[in-house]
């Protein structure tokens, strides 16, 4: 079982002198909050983080541990980078039949829990699966107004039973996932679980939680450190285990 964190993105829309998976949160990179998740887990083999080739941003804020590898090996798109991660994870070892879990850099409020508890719902599934929730709000569809194009209004409110909202981690076997990836379009692949839903395979759908959001905003960041904050509080209380 391997944790693969593609950390090769820019971050274009949250502005700032560094990539947002870098960004100070709660005393730490963002990343860095990602990675000690995923370390908390005794389930997960080996934690490898995927950045751009002369990126020396990660080894400066990544804790530095025996189970923790960084590859230099982004690429263009993040089905590029998670594409040349799978390459590496199997040119150092790792087996056709291993599962990897795929997870965002910037979704930094993971928990351990959450992440055991996908491992134990897709373990024995012949696909894997992801974290993932149903639709809670109204979804519009938008489209400019014919008068005033900057202006975007409500074109159709379309139905959302049997919606989703799709997160990480996702968990395949190394094989099937970079089968799946090297057969697809990468520019039109969001992610892990739509690349194989193009073999035709159905991955389950494993029930995630709202704290698991993705930094992406700037009022994302301010909500992650309160979070992140909030649980460290509480881990460090007497008896907070029990409450």
């Amino acid at each position: 079982m391997h944790a693969l964190i593609p950390c090769a993105g820019s971050g274009a829309r949250l502005p700032g002198d560094v990539p947002k998976q870098y960004r100070q949160l709660a005393g730490a990179a963002v990343v860095a909050h990602t990675v000690r998740a995923f370390l908390a887990c005794p389930q997960v083999a080996s934690v490898h983080v995927v950045v751009q080739a002369g990126d020396a941003q990660a080894r400066a804020v990544l804790p530095t541990h025996p189970r923790l590898r960084i590859h230099e090996a982004g690429g263009a798109t993040r089905a590029q980078t998670v594409l040349q991660g799978l390459r590496g994870l199997r040119a150092q070892g790792a087996g056709e039949q291993d599962w990897v879990l795929v997870h965002d850099a910037a979704r930094c409020c993971i928990t351990p829990q959450a992440i055991a508890g996908l491992i134990e719902a897709c373990q024995h599934d012949a696909v894997g699966g992801l974290l993932a929730l149903p639709l809670p709000d109204t979804l519009k569809q938008a489209a400019a107004d014919a008068n005033a194009p900057q202006t975007v209004r409500v074109a159709a409110t379309l139905p959302r039973d049997g919606l989703w909202l799709a997160q990480t981690p996702q968990m395949f076997r190394l094989g099937t996932l970079l089968a799946a990836l090297q057969q697809s379009d990468p520019a039109g692949i969001t992610d892990e679980a739509s690349a194989v839903e193009r073999m035709g395979l159905r991955p389950k759908l494993v029930l995630g939680s709202g704290s698991n959001f993705k930094v992406t905003f700037a009022d994302d960041l301010i909500l992650a450190e309160a979070l992140i904050t909030t649980r460290a509080q509480h881990a460090a209380t007497p008896g907070a285990e029990h409450a």
